[in-house]
């Protein structure tokens, strides 16, 4: 099966290592990768901060890059991949004038899936053969299962996982305070919120924190690395690539 690998910014510039583990699973798993050049973001950044009009034709670029094939676009950031499922309203919003343009975004988004949605449920594959030892716990991000309706599916790939010990934590479900530029306009409310995720991490003394939203791994993992824990931070990619 051919597959769009849609990387994102946070996975080109910032989280790289979990973009190239998720190219590799999905080789793995029997996946040809097509890499469309001319994405770019999603606009998540504009859009949160109210500046849709600035956003569109971003929004129109991804759209017209996706539109060159008619294969599954993948992602492996969930809040990237829910803005771009989006898209419609906003260009039934802002454009009411070009209905094309939503007709056009719904057709995209249909097509566009996060990573461990895609592999559990389009390819029907919850044991990709890891192996992993060690004491996890797993942050679910609020794009991804507040949203995508994404819960049990990167739990069902965790949980075959070889030697990994995957535990619970209070207050497992509540936000990590990053929610896009709210981090940066609320950043007070945002530090308490990810200093009590972590303070509740910490409960189950876990060697990683694991996440499927590399948004949401990027906030945890600023606050473990200024409170100097020894915990690693990691997508679940790269768990499910270890052996």
């Amino acid at each position: 099966m051919k597959v769009n690998f849609f990387c994102t910014c946070i996975g080109d510039a910032v989280k790289s290592r979990a973009a190239a583990a998720s190219v590799l699973l999905l080789e793995k798993l029997g996946c040809e990768i097509v890499f469309p050049k001319r994405q770019s973001c999603c606009g998540q950044p504009a859009i949160n901060s109210g500046w849709i009009r600035e956003a569109i034709p971003g929004m129109k670029n991804n759209i017209m890059t996706f539109e060159e094939n008619d294969y599954p676009i993948v992602s492996p950031a969930g809040s990237c991949t829910y803005t771009v499922k989006t898209y419609a309203k906003y260009f039934r919003e802002f454009l009411p004038e070009e209905p094309e343009w939503a007709e056009r975004a719904e057709k995209v988004a249909a097509r566009i899936h996060d990573l461990t949605g895609f592999i559990v449920n389009e390819l029907g594959i919850t044991d990709v053969g890891a192996r992993f030892p060690g004491r996890a716990v797993y942050h679910p991000s609020c794009s991804l299962f507040r949203k995508l309706g994404i819960r049990e599916e990167p739990l069902k790939l965790l949980k075959n996982v070889k030697d990994l010990e995957l535990l619970p934590f209070p207050g497992q479900e509540i936000c990590c305070g990053f929610g896009g530029t709210f981090a940066v306009k609320m950043s007070e409310i945002s530090g308490a919120l990810v200093s009590e995720k972590v303070e509740h991490m910490q409960t189950q003394y876990p060697d990683y924190v694991i996440g499927a939203d590399s948004s949401c791994l990027l906030n945890i993992g600023g606050r473990i690395a200024r409170e100097k824990l020894p915990i690693r931070v990691m997508h679940i990619a790269e768990v499910l690539m270890s052996r």
